[in-house]
């Protein structure tokens, strides 16, 4: 596949689903790949890019973007509240606001250090015990919690069941986001982006479709 491929295949799912060339931002899913893979991303010109561990971002992107002009890094895994300070720092976007503890921690230090990344609160649409993300009869009270601390929300972010159709997820997202007034919609992974374009997604998180399978050590 990759980078100029996968940018094709947005464009057209955009077009198909009647949405403006260039609503939708392509994260480029950079964890355990590579540093030459990472590199070769960068070379081509893309800019955005997703990891889903603090302690690998730290290790990977300081030098990149002191290299790298522009260059937007997204939070997309968990993330440890004793973590949350570094996150604030490194990061640009945080996708993965999960319960109340981590937006209070965020909020406090948003306060504290002045600025915020971009947050997306997850939904755990599937309802699954081992997966983070609020609940989604949870998720309006959750929405109003986050905005009475003062955290802007610039969107919601969703991992559908592997072994269940993405499209009534992503249905589901886009119904809670609508309702809170939440324009921002982060769903949709290599083998389901084009379904969750045609649902609103903004933000779209490919990984192996661009660098090839991820090398674990």
């Amino acid at each position: 596949m990759g980078l100029s491929d996968i940018k094709d295949r947005i464009a057209k799912a955009e077009a198909e689903a009647g949405r403006a060339a260039g609503s939708v931002e392509l994260i480029a899913v950079s964890k355990i790949q590579p540093l030459q893979r990472v590199e070769a991303v960068l070379d081509e010109g893309h800019r955005v890019f997703g990891e889903n561990r603090v302690q690998e971002a730290q290790g990977k992107w300081p030098a990149f973007k002191e290299r790298y002009d522009g260059v937007s890094l997204h939070l997309l895994g968990p993330l440890q509240t004793n973590k949350a300070r570094v996150a604030m720092e490194l990061f640009d976007a945080i996708h993965s606001v999960d319960r109340p503890k981590l937006a209070h921690a965020l909020a406090r230090l948003a306060q504290e250090l002045g600025h915020c990344p971009e947050l997306f609160l997850q939904v755990n649409t599937g309802e699954e015990e081992q997966k983070a993300g609020v609940m989604p009869a949870d998720a309006d009270a959750f929405i109003k919690e986050c905005r009475d601390l003062d955290l802007s929300i610039r969107g919601l972010m969703c991992i559908p069941p592997v072994d269940e159709t993405p499209s009534l997820h992503f249905s589901l997202l886009a119904k809670i986001a609508e309702r809170n007034g939440i324009t921002g919609l982060s769903m949709g992974m290599s083998g389901d982006f084009e379904q969750a374009i045609a649902f609103g997604a903004t933000h779209v998180r490919v990984g192996s479709a661009i660098f090839g399978e991820r090398v674990y050590d």
